[in-house]
């Protein structure tokens, strides 16, 4: 929500005396006088006016899990274990999760309660790659990497992926960057050119990495570094 609408639609100032307000300096965001009533607002700031609060700051979480294998990317399911169930009990009802895996898939999560920041990470516009590594069941052909870069049609969604990098670490193992998300994706472009993924692990979502320091099932808050590449990957 803008600024001035905040000001004058939750509490009741009109439109004049909250741009007079602006012009004269009294409001802060954050701490910071805000002259700017176009300045966007999300309930993770702090709006006030002279010393009143108008808006107290909601509490941001940006966490980073080590996904291990048999957990679900769900918020709650009958029969399997899910992320959630690694959290701490209190956090579990505010985060959602920026990007899903594969029951069986290993590595990077990314959990968060701030919509706008999950949804530029997953957004398929913003166009961020996410780096796994494949474990297959027979070795991976010499004309795999080419397939994958000029796409490979997924009858499903009647479409071509976009390009993606095949780096091959051994016969049967390699790093696939992929710039979308869909179901099941890797296993399928895999399984198109005659091959099954017997392992597969996210490293990287965009410019994150997963910590090397994190174990399975352990997590960490990012930090604020962390969070702003994501706006701003360079």
């Amino acid at each position: 929500m803008r600024l001035d609408r905040l000001l004058s639609n939750q509490n009741g100032i009109s439109r004049q005396t909250a741009r007079e307000l602006l012009r004269q300096g009294r409001v802060r965001v954050d701490n910071q006088v805000c002259h700017d009533g176009l300045h966007e607002i999300t309930r993770f700031m702090q709006v006030t006016l002279d010393q009143h609060c108008l808006q107290a700051a909601q509490p941001a979480y940006y966490l980073m899990l080590h996904k291990p294998a048999g957990y679900l990317s769900a918020t709650q399911d009958p029969q399997h274990p899910t992320v959630l169930e690694l959290l701490p009990a209190e956090l579990r009802a505010q985060l959602h999760l920026a990007g899903r895996l594969d029951r069986s898939t290993t590595g990077l999560m990314l959990l968060t309660n701030d919509g706008l920041w999950s949804r530029q990470l997953t957004s398929p516009s913003a166009k961020l790659a996410k780096v796994y590594r494949v474990t297959t069941r027979e070795s991976i052909s010499p004309q795999a990497a080419a397939r994958f870069a000029q796409g490979i049609y997924l009858a499903r969604e009647d479409l071509f992926t976009r390009p993606a990098e095949l780096q091959l670490l051994s016969p049967c193992e390699a790093l696939l960057t992929i710039y979308e998300g869909r179901h099941h994706q890797v296993k399928r472009m895999f399984h198109a050119v005659g091959n099954r993924v017997c392992a597969l692990h996210r490293e990287r979502m965009g410019p994150l990495h997963l910590d090397p320091a994190l174990a399975p099932g352990d997590y960490r808050p990012l930090d604020a570094h962390e969070i702003r590449t994501i706006w701003d990957p360079t």
